[in-house]
Parts: structure tokens; sequence; C-alpha cells
């Protein structure tokens, strides 16, 4: 929402002194969001002037004129200039030498096309007051000349840029946000939908009109106007506060429109009365029907879509834009005026259904006052028959289903419980006045809130007000008093160890969101009857391309790298940690029940049974160099070797130790994958993905990843601090020759089931394959190291270890030690 100061200070009676830098401060003390503040570097002197004589340059390529203008001195201004829309006896505005315009454009008297010069006549975009510069501006005749432009147009404005969020809708309008700057200065506050607005309905209605679905629009007025001058512009004000605000001025009817939404919060459309056919009806769409909206698409409509229509059909599609047939043109000189309260989720989900978002669409989702239809269509007419030269046809149509004003109890000291800060009754009640309640009560309040906060619901929302309103500067900071028992959980507790840890490893988080489509499924190789598959579909997504909710973390892993890549990131090491959910089998949808009750445990178990699981899982995605290669020789290449790394790491922080053994599994590659078991349990796989795989998401060749299931390993298994031994360590070193398919997992396990508790590590260190060992086999060379927690090992102890170490791996994989 652009707010132009000047605008602002119609109806807020601020202090003169005040800029918008300053009431910007004040409005973002209050809880509201103005992004930036728009200064015009505009520097005088620019006058008004009055065209006295016009000679025309004839003896160059384009139409030039040397202009003599009366500025107000004893002497003439001599101006060069290029438009044509003005004539001798015209008053315009004259830029004079030394001012500054917009853009920081220096003006100066300089010789071209022969003549001097003095400086130069402005359109309104030289002016930075709108976006014509095919002419010149054109005052009144009446118009002084010598006076201030500066003054006399506002041209140093300040313009305030506020990101309005989904509660306040009311600061969608210049209305809202005077009240605001109101309430902050402490100055009084003239609303202009109720300044001299007391004509209502007593005349009759105006023009046909019917509402067939009231719980999407439960009020519906309708005003005329005939004879407007169809020739008739906006005056140089409204165009002016029109360009500031953001909206490109088009024609009266348009612009007043536009204009009182602005002001008011309250969208408004114009139709030409004589394309109307009959009653004009507010309706769901039916079947089959279309609609030609003003952007020149033609709109399949859904029966959810909430219309207007007459007896042709749709003419409007209700708060988002209206249709071409019925658009007011050059010729129209007969208006409908049509105002409207349309329910907030109507108006959002057909905009989204039709990708149809519009200035009228942003506020009736946010909510508008229902009070406002009556009387800014009242005002849009008066505008008409002032501005344009139309009649007003007497009367208006309203029809509006009761709504009785909800009221909110809330005791008096609330606040102060939120809070932690002492408000008495007295702020509690002056600033819920402030914001337009109505207030009953002593100790115990009942609100009732005003028709323009539709966002205020429950006591909360009223305690905020106050808060906000006294300022949140005024909360004392205090240091959180921890309770006992009250820490991190044990899963918080492992989430957290593991990100520490794999950042601390060289490794990058990531946010996804958990949003997949079925393209997903093909993407990663899934079987046709893989669980993965099984995703939850999002009644309302938020994009039509991904309406799943993920079940594994692996996509959007695979779609960061993708986009890191091609931004020439080539060496990533990522990881992300999340919820992915799991269709239970057999879940149906979850049930809804009333909410005027508390659901029975029956009703509770039920939704839970049919919620998707919701495991927490870790992903780890490499690709490129994991050793950095440079003048001191080359790198070495991250593969499955680091992903599985990764898991161990993984699973240590939870005290727990991984079994690796070969699997198939999409998408990994079938020959480099592994499964990852603890204590028998499957936690997740690794390896390197398939290649079609990094084919599909544009990754490069040999690209590793991990995904394991954190939530199997909480539970189960805490980190164990080790114990340090004062005692020296035995090193033993066997080399064993097993067959080449062997996993070297299966004889790592064998040997420490053997070694028994002396064993306090063991390491690979060397695999070998050749004719000294012979065809088809291969010799694995371990490291053993023994110690005890109470005494020196002797030789014989670590000998005899080694020994029944190695003579279980040779009973469990057939190994025998290399000579």
């Amino acid at each position: 929402m652009r707010a132009p100061l000047s605008w602002l200070r119609e109806y807020a009676a601020l202090p003169p002194e005040v800029t918008g830098r300053e009431l910007a401060a004040e409005l973002i003390a209050a809880g509201l969001e103005v992004e930036t503040v728009e200064t015009a570097d505009i520097t005088g002197p620019i006058v008004t002037g009055r065209v006295l004589e016009i000679e025309e340059l004839t003896d160059f390529k384009k139409p030039i004129r040397w202009c003599q203008v009366d500025v107000g001195n004893d002497t003439p201004q001599n101006l060069i200039c290029g438009a044509r829309n003005f004539a001798v006896g015209d008053v315009v505005v004259v830029v004079l030498p030394g001012a500054v315009l917009p853009g920081g454009f220096a003006v100066g008297a300089r010789k071209t096309y022969g003549k001097l010069s003095e400086g130069m006549i402005c359109s309104l975009s030289e002016l930075g007051i709108g976006d014509d510069h095919s002419g010149i501006l054109i005052m009144p005749p009446d118009t002084e000349v010598g006076l201030d432009a500066v003054e006399l147009l506002g041209l140093r404005d300040d313009v305030l840029d506020i990101a309005v969020t989904p509660d306040r809708g009311y600061c969608l309008s210049i209305r809202g946000v005077a009240r605001e700057a109101a309430i902050a200065y402490g100055v009084e506050f003239s609303d202009p939908a109720y300044t001299e607005i007391t004509e209502l309905v007593d005349e009759g209605p105006s023009y046909p009109a019917a509402v067939e679905d009231p719980s999407g629009c439960d009020r519906f007025v309708l005003r005329r106007v005939r004879g407007l001058d169809p020739a008739a512009s906006s005056p140089l004000w409204m165009r002016t506060r029109l360009y500031r605000a953001g909206v490109r001025p088009v024609s009266l009817a348009v612009d007043i429109t536009n204009y009182l939404m602005l002001e008011l919060g309250q969208p408004l459309h114009a139709f030409d009365a004589t394309k109307l056919t009959g009653t004009v009806s507010v309706r769901r769409a039916k079947a089959g029907e279309g609609l030609e909206t003003l952007d020149h698409v033609k709109r399949v409509l859904d029966p959810e879509d909430l219309l207007i229509t007459d007896e042709s059909g749709p003419i409007s599609i209700a708060g988002a834009m209206g249709g071409l047939h019925t658009e007011i043109d050059g010729a129209s000189t007969e208006l409908v005026i049509e105002a409207a309260h349309f329910d907030p989720i109507a108006v959002a989900r057909t905009v989204r259904r039709h990708r149809l978002h519009s200035e009228a669409s942003y506020r009736f989702e946010r909510g508008v006052d229902r009070d406002l239809p009556l009387r800014a269509s009242l005002r849009a007419v008066r505008l008409l028959a002032e501005l344009g030269g139309a009649e007003i046809v007497p009367g208006a149509t309203v029809v509006e289903s009761p709504a009785e004003p909800a009221t909110i109890t809330i005791p008096a000291s609330h606040p102060s419980r939120v809070a932690g800060v002492e408000y008495s009754r007295e702020t509690v009640v002056r600033r819920l006045e402030q914001v337009g309640c109505a207030i009953e009560g002593d100790e115990v309040l009942t609100v009732t809130p005003a028709s323009w906060r539709p966002d205020l619901t429950d006591p909360n929302d009223l305690a905020e007000e106050v808060i906000r309103l006294e300022g949140y500067d005024a909360i004392p900071e205090r240091a959180p008093r921890p309770s006992a028992g009250r820490g991190l959980t044990q899963r918080q507790r492992l989430r957290r160890r593991v990100g520490r840890m794999l950042a601390a490893t060289g490794h990058t988080e990531t946010l996804s969101y958990p949003f997949v489509s079925d393209k997903d499924w093909e993407s990663l190789q899934l079987p046709a009857d893989d669980a993965r598959r099984r995703a939850l579909r999002l009644a309302n997504p938020l994009s039509e391309d991904e309406p799943l909710l993920r079940t594994t973390l692996l996509p959007g892993l695979l779609r960061t790298a993708a986009r890191n890549l091609g931004r020439g990131q080539t060496d990533l090491a990522l990881f992300e940690v999340g919820l992915v959910f799991r269709l239970k089998e057999g879940a149906g949808k979850v049930p809804s029940y009333p909410v005027d009750r508390a659901p029975t445990a029956e009703q509770l178990a039920a939704v839970e049974a049919a919620l998707p699981d919701q495991p927490q899982r870790v992903a780890v995605l490499l690709t490129g160099e994991s050793e950095r290669s440079g003048w001191w020789g080359g790198g070495r290449q991250a593969g499955w070797q680091e992903a599985i790394e990764a898991a161990r790491r993984i699973a240590a922080e939870a005290g727990a130790e991984v079994r690796v053994s070969a699997d198939r599994h999409a998408p990994w590659h079938p020959g480099r994958c592994a499964a990852l078991h603890v204590d028998g349990v499957l936690i997740g796989h690794a390896g390197e993905l398939h290649p079609r795989v990094l084919q599909a998401y544009g990754l490069p060749p040999r690209t590793a990843a991990v995904e394991l299931e954190l939530d199997r390993l909480d539970a189960a298994h805490n980190p164990v601090a080790p114990h340090v031994s004062t005692y020296p360590v035995a090193t033993q070193d066997v080399a064993l020759i097993v067959e080449e398919s062997v996993p070297s997992a299966e004889v790592e396990a064998a040997l420490r089931e053997g070694a028994g508790e002396l064993l306090e590590s063991l390491r690979l260190f060397d695999v070998f394959t050749g004719d000294q060992v012979g065809e088809g086999r291969k010799s694995l060379a371990y490291a053993l190291r023994f110690r005890a927690s109470d005494r020196t090992l002797k030789a014989e102890e670590a000998t005899a270890a080694r020994d029944a170490a190695v003579a279980r791996a040779a009973e469990l994989t057939g190994a025998s030690l290399r000579g």
C-alpha cells in the first residue's frame, strides 16, 4: 500500500513538521511494516507562467517552438519547447534555471536550436506526478502567474510504501493508515467514510438486483447515474494521487472507483447500464459457463466461482475483475455503480483458481468493512456528478442478509497477563476504543469490534492491540527462567548434534519446501509398487506442479544441488534434516467434526489414525571434490565412501554403530548401494545415485547420497562418553585372505566378535588382489588395538585375543591368514 503523506494529512491532523520518515518510525512502532519512504528530490524555482508568444522554428527536422512566457517577472522567459499541445494564452509550469527535477535532472540556461532557452516547460512525467510525457501540462486558465508550482501541485510529497500483513487488511486504504497515524500522534482523525454521508436509501431501489448465494455476498448495493459527460477527464489532483499510490489513471469513472478503493478500502465496479440486461444477481457459476474478462482472457468458470450476472449470463467475477461485455467506454453516459461485501474465502479461492489477482481481490481476501458499500457507492456517484456532470438517479438498491455484530468477553487484566506489564483498565479501554471497539463492563469487558476490524476475534487479538499501541518497547527485557525438566527432548538434542556435526565436517544445511510432484517418482526411478509413491495429495497446494507431500528428502536436495551447480558451485556437500510423510496402510481421509465442542477421545483417535506417519530424517548429498586439488597435487572426488562415512558419523551422534551391507534400492546405483543397519534395524541407505536419476536432475556422474531415519536412532541409543584408560595399548596386525565376494564388513564383524572385550578399535588399512593371493580372492589387512582398563596387557593376552578373532573370522567367512 503506497500512501502519500499529503493524502494522510487530509484525514489525520498531523503536526506540520512531521516528515514521512518520522511518521514511518511511529507506524513501525505500532506494528506496521513500512518498507520504504520515497521523497521527491525536486527543488525550485518552479513557477506557473502564461504563454505570450510562440515562434515556430522550421529549419530543423522536427517541429521546434521558441516561446515567450510571463512568469511574473518584469521580463518574459525565452524557452525552447518541442510539444504542440499548448497555445498562446495557456498557463503552463515553467522550470527556471537552477531548479532540479526528479531523478537529479538539473535545469539551466543554454543555447539550443540557435536560441537561448532560459529553462523549460514541463510535462507531468518531468514533474514526477504522472507518466504522460506526450505533451505539456496545461493548468486551469484562471491560475495566477508566478505561483510556486512546487506548493501548488504538491510536488514535494513523501510516499510511504507499506507491506500490509494479512491480519491488517484495513490498512490497505488511506482511511486505515490515517487512523493509525492519528492514534500514533494522539491527534484528531476525520473518517472519510462518514464525512457528510447522510443520504442512504430513502428513495427506493435504483436498479433491480438479487443475491442468490447469501453465504458469498451478504450486502450488495447498486447506484445509478445518467448524463455523464464522456469527455470529462479526471482532475489533476486525483490523477496525481492515483499515480503516487501506484495506480495508472484511465478515465474519470474508472479513476473515481480506483480513488475510492484506495481511500476507503472498498472496491467498486462501474457497469455501462445500457449493456445490462434485466436483474443483476450474485450467484455461483453454472456448469459450462464462461466469461471474457477485462484483460481480454476468455475464462472457463468453475461451479464454485462467485459471479455477478444479469439475464444474459455472467458479467463479472465477484471481487476480482469485470467482464468485457459490460465495460464502460468512451461513449458511456449511463452507469451502474456496484459495491458489495463478498466472502473472503470465496474470493480467495476464485482468484487462485483463475490466477486472477487484482487490487480488488487483494482487499476482499483480507476482509473489507461491511458498512462501506452504501457509503462508498454514494461517494462515487457524487463525484461523478461533481466532476463529470452526471445526474444521480435517486435511491439505491440494497440486498443484504442480517448480521449480528460479534462480541468478545475479556478480563480487563488480560493484556497485562499477556505482556507481563501492568496496564490499567482505563488504558485498556482507551486503546480499544481508539481502534473502533465499543466496550461495556467493568472488570470483565464485553467488546464489540468495529466493522472494519474483522481480524479481532478473540481476547488475544484485543490484548495485541493494547500492547502494540502502548509500545512494544515498553515491555522490559528479561532473561527466560528455565524450569527443571523442561529442556530439549532427546529427539531435539539428537537433531542438533547431527546438524552441528555435519556443519563442522564441511556440510551446508539446506531447507526445502516439503512438496513434490508425481514426476519426482519417475525421476527417482522408483518401482511402481514402491511405498514412497503413496503420497498425501494436498487439497489446496501452493503450486499445482507440486501437489504432494514428500515421502523422501532426496528430491529437494537434488534440486538444490542442481540450482547451485547452475551457478558455478561444483563442489557440494549438502544436508537437510526434516520430516517426511508416509501414508499408513488402510488410512482414509481425516474426518471432520463440529467446532462447537471438544472432540472425544474416540474422535481424536480416528484423526490420529488417518494422519500420515511423520518420521524425522536426515539426507546428505555429495558431488565434486571432497579434498581440493591445487598446486600441491590432485584432489579426491567425493563418492560412496564419504556417504557411508557420513552415515557412520550420524549414527555415532546417537551412540550407535552402523553395519553396512550391499543392497539394491532406488534411487541408488544397484551395484553401489549400501543398506545401513543398527542392531538389525534398517535405518537407511547410502551410495552412488543411479545415472538416470542424475541425468533427470542435471547432476554430474558419481554423485553420492545418504538418507537415514533419525527416529530409529534416538529411541534406543544414547551417546556414551568413552572410558579413557591410563594403560598402554597393544597393537596387532593381521592379514586375512577371503573370497572376493565376501564383504569386508562381514570380516570386520567376525573379528570384533572373536576378539572380545579387550578390543578397543579395529581398522582396515589395506586391500590387495593379485597372483600372490590367488584368482578370485583378496587380502584384507586390519590393525587391531587391544587395551585393558585396569592393567597393562601382556603380549600373550593380546596375541590370544588376536588369534581368537582370526579363528572366528575363519569360522564365519572362510578367512585364512596370509603367509
